[in-house]
């Protein structure tokens, strides 16, 4: 008998998080796949109806009583594989680095994956796979960084890289494995049409991270192509 393995994918209405949600529907995963807006997500609706093996829920991550909400109402679920994808990119430069953008963009790219984590801990450890994933960035990489710039996006993802390194500490004990993903610079809204690659070689790659993924190789910072990269 196949066992059939459940992810949650957050950001699931767009760009990587649509193609994650379609590659692992695909491959016979049954995902649980959140987006702020379900009105406005035709496209991953779309997905839905036609996927027996996709459920669909409401979740605004910069909202933390929604993700307790949500995690009270899968108490009874295990997920093998959670994917915090939801993130915002706000342009800013060295003269323009508005202050409430700046806050909105650390409560959604780096507090909220900590609440999902947090708030998803038990269902996760409850599973046989037992794996977190955070998409990051090398912009978030203080050692990638040469040309300056986007204060509030590169802030943000090196928050969340030291956030998802102290959770692959602090999760140990629960077995739960945890990796920070860089995704390529990808065909998307936020990647924009300069980019290199497309969402499908990006998350076919994401995915063979993922699976490779222990507890013994927890805490990691590694790239689509299966490369480390440098904090």
């Amino acid at each position: 008998m196949t066992k059939t393995y459940q992810v949650l994918i957050t950001g699931a209405n767009r760009g990587i998080g649509l193609e994650f949600t379609k590659q692992y529907a695909q491959d016979g995963w049954n995902v649980l796949a959140c987006c702020r807006n379900m009105l406005a997500a035709t496209a991953l609706q779309a997905l839905a109806t036609s996927h027996a093996n996709i459920q669909v829920y409401s979740l605004d991550v910069a909202d933390f009583a929604q993700i307790d909400a949500l995690a009270l109402q899968l108490k009874d679920e295990k997920i093998d594989v959670l994917i915090n994808n939801a993130g915002v990119y706000p342009e800013s430069s060295l003269t323009d680095a508005d202050t409430s953008d700046w806050l909105d963009a650390f409560r959604i790219n780096t507090i909220a994956p900590l609440k999902i984590a947090t708030a998803f801990t038990p269902h996760m450890a409850n599973s046989q796979l037992k794996k977190l994933a955070t998409l990051s960035s090398k912009m978030g990489s203080l050692d990638d960084n040469t040309s300056g710039g986007s204060y509030i996006y590169r802030s943000t993802k090196a928050a969340v890289n030291m956030v998802m390194k102290s959770l692959s500490i602090d999760l140990k004990p629960t077995g739960i494995a945890v990796v920070t993903l860089h995704p390529g610079w990808v065909l998307t809204d936020m990647g924009g049409s300069n980019a290199l690659i497309d969402t499908q070689t990006s998350v076919a790659g994401l995915r063979k991270v993922i699976a490779n993924l222990n507890i013994s190789n927890s805490g990691k910072f590694i790239a689509y192509d299966g490369k480390e990269i440098a904090w």
